[in-house]
């Protein structure tokens, strides 16, 4: 029995297009779909087959991974993809979906005897580059084996959180990760802000935190971002943030959690991509504490 598998990727975005390069550098038959085919296409120069449709892509896969910006986007090319699904085969669901949407996403898996997966990953464009994610996972043990080799090919580390991937104990996992994360990126971006507005050189609040408790190397590296004006191409942009903070804000909700910070936070988000900095990355939050120039 080879370990080597067919694996399709649906979305070749930031985290898609590298998680397809490892795959394909790791031995596995690739062949990857992107709605717009031309950000695809470099993937070829990998070794990576690069298809015209979702159902082109999937045809004798071992295992589909879908790497899209949300929920439906991720569903709409499973159905488009649907002719050529092969039943019992194991789909690995890493897009940032929701509770909600992961819900229909499972629906559609189970329809079509389709082994399922909740698998998102943390890290952003050089970890992912690097094979160096963490794969947060659910799903059936038994069915296990199948996806291994595609999550060593991609991360560095595997944890599993559940044997039920409809469940979203991964998901629910992963969103309460992503709001620390973007709670400390706004932090990042709007002490830099605040430096700006006061006149204060921001070398002298890294020197009286430097080697404490309240340094860390992200803030550093995002406060790096913004200082050196190093916000494109982005490690995770704005838009997909905003998604992502929307989705932690509904799932608080819905458990009778109010997050005041994180609903604030898709706020600023929301006006850094409105003054035009959507594609770039989300320490990009930054521009919100200012108002948009005249005429801009």
């Amino acid at each position: 029995m080879t370990d080597k598998l067919t694996v399709s990727v649906l979305g070749t975005g930031i985290m898609g297009a590298a998680m397809a390069r490892n795959l394909a550098r790791a031995g596995h038959t690739v062949r990857a779909w992107n709605r717009t085919r031309s950000k695809a296409e470099p993937l070829t120069a990998d070794g990576v087959q690069v298809a015209d449709t979702p159902a082109e892509a999937v045809r004798g896969a071992d295992v589909v991974l879908t790497v899209l910006h949300d929920g439906a986007a991720a569903l709409e090319a499973m159905r488009q993809a649907t002719p050529a699904l092969r039943p019992g085969s194991a789909w690995v669901q890493s897009t940032t979906a929701g509770i909600e949407a992961l819900g229909m996403l499972a629906r559609f898996a189970r329809d079509h005897e389709l082994a399922f997966f909740d698998a998102p990953v943390l890290g952003t464009r050089q970890p992912a580059e690097a094979g160096q994610l963490v794969v947060l996972a659910a799903g059936p043990s038994r069915d296990r084996d199948a996806v291994t080799p595609v999550f060593d090919a991609v991360g560095a580390r595997t944890v599993w959180t559940g044997e039920d991937g409809a469940q979203g104990s991964a998901t629910r996992l992963k969103l309460v990760a992503n709001s620390w994360v973007l709670t400390v990126t706004h932090g990042a971006a709007e002490a830099l802000a605040l430096a700006e507005g006061l006149g204060v050189d921001p070398q002298g609040f890294f020197d009286i935190i430097d080697g404490g408790p309240l340094d860390m190397g992200y803030l550093r590296a995002k406060a790096g971002l913004i200082l050196d004006g190093r916000l494109t191409p982005p490690s995770f942009a704005v838009t997909t943030a905003e998604k992502d903070a929307r989705l932690i804000v509904e799932a608080g909700e819905r458990h009778g959690v109010r997050l005041d910070v994180a609903a604030a936070g898709a706020e600023r988000f929301r006006r850094a991509a409105a003054q035009g900095h959507g594609g770039e990355d989300m320490a990009a939050s930054y521009f919100a504490s200012f108002d948009e120039p005249e005429g801009s």
